[in-house]
């Protein structure tokens, strides 16, 4: 799938330019091209027939994303939702650009589209299935050093509020996740008071 290799290349050429980074393996790595690469592994072990616009999705899920930092809104959730928002559609652009530089149609792209932009999601099985894969890369790569950050009383929530939007695949998935002790404490916590 030569078409599909090249926008997956070019998804990781984009993210390749973030400033920010994250120690992998020993070695500084942009961000968000670690996230991509990541999203793009965990579809693959969770759901390796799914379509090709989510293999799309999944890489092109925080395209570029360091370009609108959370800061550059306003304070509070109304304003956390409207960045997220924004993003969501400035990925579905960006990603847009690249799949019609390698020759996508506009029905595939647009399908693209909705799946960045979580159209319908419980409803469409392929907007549910991004999510599932989105829950489960948090959960195995980021919630360590999330934890830490948040009182318990806070965690706990927000571990539901993830779970909750989990399918019964995605939650068995989710508890063969290697944990930290201390991970899993918190959320067999935040499941048993679900």
């Amino acid at each position: 799938m030569p078409r599909l290799d090249e926008a997956l290349r070019r998804f990781d050429e984009a993210n390749d330019q973030d400033p920010n980074t994250e120690m992998v393996n020993g070695q500084p790595a942009p961000k968000e091209l670690i996230y991509g690469q990541r999203m793009s592994a965990r579809l693959a072990a969770f759901a390796p027939d799914a379509a090709e616009t989510v293999k799309l999705a999944a890489r092109a899920q925080h395209i570029r994303r360091w370009e609108v930092p959370r800061s550059s809104y306003p304070e509070g959730r109304a304003g956390y939702l409207k960045w997220r928002t924004d993003l969501y559609k400035r990925h579905a652009d960006i990603a847009a650009g690249i799949m019609g530089d390698v020759g996508y149609d506009d029905e595939t792209i647009e399908r693209v589209r909705t799946l960045l932009r979580k159209r319908g999601l419980k409803t469409d099985p392929d907007v549910q299935l991004m999510e599932d894969v989105i829950c489960l890369v948090f959960l195995e790569h980021y919630f360590h050093d999330f934890a830490p950050k948040h009182h318990e009383e806070k965690l706990i929530p927000i571990v539901q509020k993830t779970w909750n939007k989990m399918t019964e695949q995605a939650h068995e998935a989710a508890l063969q996740l290697d944990y930290a002790p201390r991970d899993l404490a918190v959320i067999q916590k935040a499941l048993q008071s679900a």
